[in-house]
């Protein structure tokens, strides 16, 4: 009887092993990509509702939606990272308990400590990706953010007017409202303001005006062929003028200096600050890929799947547990930066303790298995 080659044999096993981390990390990307597509789509259009209501009730100009859209975006990254590389090893493992894949590893020798070596594959570069973002990207996204607010701010009342719309100054004196814009020159069409002095409301339309700069720095809108209309509010006697060219001042506003918050700091300035808060939001940037990778480990022993306790019970101790984990690191952080808890112990404490979670986890996973098949012998 001719002697087949067993799949069991030495040989096979470094070809089997190398089969099982490639499917097994190809899933992971992908789940991952699905996963981050989806938390971030919700994320933009969750902002992007916020950012064009405050454009419409006159708080943000139009132009600068989009690019707070992108440096809020930068913010959040972190985060939805984190999410998506905990949800989609969850997802992908449960799916191999679902499908009696991991019965069929077990059987071939894989044991579950062999699946930490795939998972840190795919973890690894995600998790140095959440450092770079958490450490260097986030706060500078945040302090351009400022900085672009504040030159929003900044801009004179007739700049920050946008077509169509009534606009207040910021001296709650006029009101501004343009229907058109040239975008080739700095004119504007069928414009309306209304000015109140001394007791007495003058408005004022025209079909066209511009914008005019003096040698000495000073702007004002000059309105062309137009009529304006003064009087008392309440009585009838209003007097009309008929203009060829009215100018009116355009007050300018200095610009802002943008305040240092612990927020916005680099990460250098932070480590020379030393105050309590300033080591409260080091420590949350340097805990994001610390808790990542411990909650990629966690996610091995979570995603057990037992048919009898029903599909979804892993999932929803794994989504507990997240929550439990992510409320505690903001508590810590909140009790460093008030003085409550000394730094080292807030940074590691918690990050310690769900590590050995995670270690208790395997070992209740592992003790379901004999020791021969878990380990692989």
């Amino acid at each position: 009887m001719p002697d087949y080659p067993q799949s069991t044999s030495p040989k096979s096993k470094p070809k089997r092993i190398g089969i099982f981390h490639r499917s097994l990390v190809s899933e992971f990307v992908s789940n991952g990509l699905l996963v981050f597509g989806v938390l971030l789509g919700i994320v933009v259009v969750s902002q992007l509702i916020r950012f064009l209501a405050d454009a419409v009730s006159g708080r943000l100009a139009v132009d600068g939606v989009l690019a707070l859209l992108g440096f809020s975006a930068l913010n959040y990254l972190p985060v939805l990272l984190s999410i998506s590389l905990f949800v989609s090893i969850l997802l992908t493992l449960s799916r191999c308990y679902r499908d009696s894949e991991m019965a069929v590893w077990f059987c071939a020798g894989v044991g579950l400590t062999r699946w930490i070596r795939p998972v840190l594959w795919y973890a690894v570069p995600v998790v140095a990706l959440i450092a770079l973002l958490s450490l260097v990207l986030s706060p500078w996204a945040l302090k351009k953010a400022d900085e672009y607010k504040n030159r929003l701010e900044s801009r004179d009342d007739v700049a920050s007017a946008s077509p169509g719309m009534f606009r207040e100054s910021k001296q709650a004196d006029r009101v501004y409202f343009i229907e058109n814009v040239n975008l080739g020159s700095n004119r504007v069409g069928n414009v309306f303001v209304q000015t109140s002095e001394n007791g007495k409301v003058g408005t004022m339309v025209a079909k066209q005006g511009l914008q005019e700069t003096l040698p000495n720095g000073d702007r004002f809108l000059v309105l062309l062929n137009g009529t304006r209309y003064e009087g008392m509010p309440g009585q009838l006697n209003y007097s009309v003028i008929d203009f060829e060219r009215y100018a009116l001042r355009i007050d300018s506003t200095p610009p802002k200096e943008s305040q240092p918050r612990a927020r916005n700091m680099t990460t250098s300035e932070l480590w020379r600050d030393r105050t309590t808060w300033s080591l409260s939001e080091l420590e949350w940037r340097v805990g994001l890929p610390i808790s990542a990778a411990v909650l990629a480990l966690l996610a091995i022993p979570l995603s057990y799947v037992n048919p009898r306790a029903g599909r979804s019970l892993n999932l929803v101790l794994a989504i507990v547990l997240y929550m439990l984990y992510s409320n505690m690191i903001s508590v810590t952080n909140a009790w460093v930066g008030q003085g409550k808890l000394s730094p080292g112990l807030g940074l590691w404490g918690i990050h310690a303790l769900m590590l050995v979670v995670a270690v208790f986890l395997f070992y209740r996973r592992l003790s379901l298995f004999s020791w021969r098949r878990v380990l692989g012998r």
